[in-house]
């Protein structure tokens, strides 16, 4: 697998009518089990745009989970955009019928021929099961849709990951530690960071400036991110070239 993804889909967070909780989760879920996301998209309730982009996602080797559009209303598209990007029919799921059904009984109700229409799903699917309600979303290879809802989305999301990836949980430790560099300037120390990526293959070298404010004087937040065991090695290199360029420092 090259890497993790994300598709947030909805109209409502595209116009700002509803902040999205689903990036700022997804990274905690992830984080929990030892993996980083690699990838996010937004994209609105636009049918043709998610089927291009779910065609270009498919034909890769990523991960990805993507939030919303998988009910019944007019502005639902992601069941129907992920079987055209992947060039099959939609049909009813066995297994996702029978949730459908158990749900109906448990709340005493019939189901209806537009309800059932839930688990109408990419033919090859899996479902992803739904402790919330039990109206299921699907996996189709390594890609995985559930509702936009939070209450749903987010154990279903839990699910998948502990279900399918269990192997690369902490696969790629990784360690980070940083310095303030006072009244840097980025492009004085990109030599320093070049270098440093040269010595340690295992390791990122990254920047994060700070203008400067009436109570913090302008800085760069200097560090490395990377295999732990190459992380200290690398910041005495790093702090030794700051030095050598007449900066002060203080550790993060």
């Amino acid at each position: 697998m090259k890497g993790i993804g994300a598709i947030i889909i909805g109209d409502e967070i595209m116009l700002g009518k509803r902040a999205d909780k689903h990036f700022p989760k997804l990274l905690e879920l992830l984080a929990a089990r030892g993996l980083v996301l690699d990838w996010a998209l937004y994209i609105g309730d636009d049918r043709q745009r998610l089927t291009d982009t779910l065609r270009r996602t498919l034909a890769g080797d990523d991960i990805v989970f993507s939030f919303g559009g998988i009910g019944n209303t007019p502005d639902d598209h992601t069941r129907q955009a992920t079987a055209a990007a992947a060039g099959v029919e939609l049909a009813l799921h066995p297994d996702a019928e029978r949730e459908i059904r158990a749900r109906f009984a448990e709340i005493g109700r019939e189901v209806t021929d537009l309800q059932l229409g839930l688990g109408n799903f990419p033919v090859g699917s899996r479902i992803i099961p739904n402790p919330y309600n039990r109206i299921p979303g699907f996996s189709l290879g390594h890609h995985h849709f559930v509702p936009g809802f939070p209450q749903m989305a987010w154990p279903m999301v839990e699910w998948v990951l502990d279900s399918y990836y269990r192997e690369r949980f902490n696969a790629r430790p990784t360690a980070e530690a940083a310095i303030l560099v006072w009244q840097g300037l980025e492009g004085t120390l990109i030599e320093l960071m070049r270098e440093v990526e040269a010595e340690f293959p295992g390791i990122k070298v990254f920047s994060l400036p700070f203008l400067g404010s009436t109570e913090v004087q302008r800085h760069i937040e200097l560090g490395v991110r990377g295999v732990p065991q190459q992380v200290p090695a690398a910041m005495t290199v790093i702090r030794h070239g700051v030095k050598e360029l007449g900066y002060s420092f203080d550790e993060k």
